[in-house]
């Protein structure tokens, strides 16, 4: 056994809908979008990742750009397995290796996912050269990276929004107590914003441009304490043709994603109303969790404290909250064996 472990490599996956991690060696080698970019003529990958996401949008009609990943499961088979290859050997450690190491992989699910699909992930992974593959919810994983023991009796509640899905979950004792997993997520709000500027602005922008106007002046609320500063948009005016420009406020963008944060909100009252007594107990006095990317949309977790009446925390560095929890799965196999999905 001794000699092949020499010859593993472990590294810890997290196969996000927006972005893909890896970690090796407790070091993030890989942070790059999901996105595929196909010659649709030999079918060959042209890119993966930050080239192929450059592309977005302004492909002609060879190129196709594809997100292998639809709300954090595997939509395109063939595109994602050679994404996570093409990832794979794009690290830099397992470069230097004259033959394809053996792989040891922590991969993580969203909470909602199907045995089907469950395969599909395993599967991908096998043909990557992944010998042990173990499978670890989302939520699980969010909450070992924000850095809580979920192994003590203790309620903790995370929700974590990706760019598929918000995964909300209890945990206690190792598992998930309850779980909600809604398809409402960063991919939602984006689309909301594509859809406000539409018809509130006659102005037709890419979801690459929508995908800034959320990152530097998306709100959750109408009265933040620092408010960003307007922004000038520019896309296609749709009743002359013509690319125009205007300025908007965050205001406007809190108006665009009310709609969608209220589905959010409701998820988690119903997990909160599905909660067992004595873990709403805890959780009245641990508060919320805050993980992935959606979670740093401005007043959030101020929103969700108003709803809730608890306190609600944002993970520290919460793009790689679930990615770090996956790599210390990862490290600590052993203690973390009866959550792992073999």
């Amino acid at each position: 056994m001794g000699f092949f472990d020499f010859l593993t490599e472990e590294i810890a996956i997290d196969l996000g809908t927006a972005n893909t991690l890896i970690i090796h060696d407790g070091k993030v080698v890989v942070d790059s979008p999901s996105i595929v970019a196909r010659d649709r003529i030999s079918g060959k990958i042209i890119a993966v990742g930050k080239e192929a996401s450059m592309m977005q949008g302004k492909t002609h009609e060879n190129i196709k750009t594809i997100r292998p990943l639809k709300d954090g499961v595997i939509a395109d088979f063939d595109a994602s397995e050679k994404m996570i290859n093409m990832f794979i050997k794009n690290i830099p450690a397992l470069k230097k290796k004259w033959f394809p190491p053996a792989l040891r992989m922590v991969i993580c699910i969203p909470s909602g996912i199907t045995e089907v699909e469950m395969r599909a992930v395993k599967e991908s992974a096998e043909r990557v050269n992944g010998k042990e593959v173990y499978l670890i919810h989302e939520p699980m994983a969010a909450a070992i990276g924000i850095g809580l023991d979920i192994m003590q009796p203790k309620g903790n509640m995370i929700v974590d929004i990706g760019g598929g899905t918000t995964e909300i979950a209890v945990i206690a004792l190792g598992g998930i107590v309850c779980d909600k997993s809604v398809k409402i997520a960063g991919d939602v709000f984006t689309n909301d914003i594509i859809y406000y500027m539409r018809t509130q602005h006659n102005l037709y922008v890419g979801e690459t441009t929508a995908e800034a106007i959320k990152i530097e002046i998306g709100s959750a609320t109408e009265d933040l304490q620092t408010p960003p500063d307007d922004k000038s948009v520019q896309g296609r005016d749709l009743l002359t043709g013509k690319p125009k420009q205007v300025q908007i406020s965050y205001r406007e963008i809190a108006k665009a994603l009310d709609k969608s944060i209220l589905r959010v909100e409701d998820a988690v009252m119903e997990t909160l109303s599905q909660t067992p007594p004595e873990l709403a107990a805890d959780i009245y006095n641990t508060g919320i969790y805050l993980a992935g990317g959606g979670s740093m949309l401005r007043g959030l977790d101020r929103r969700l404290s108003q709803k809730t009446d608890l306190p609600v925390y944002i993970a520290e560095d919460p793009l790689r909250a679930v990615v770090r929890g996956t790599g210390i799965a990862l490290k600590n196999l052993e203690r973390y064996k009866n959550i792992l999905i073999k």
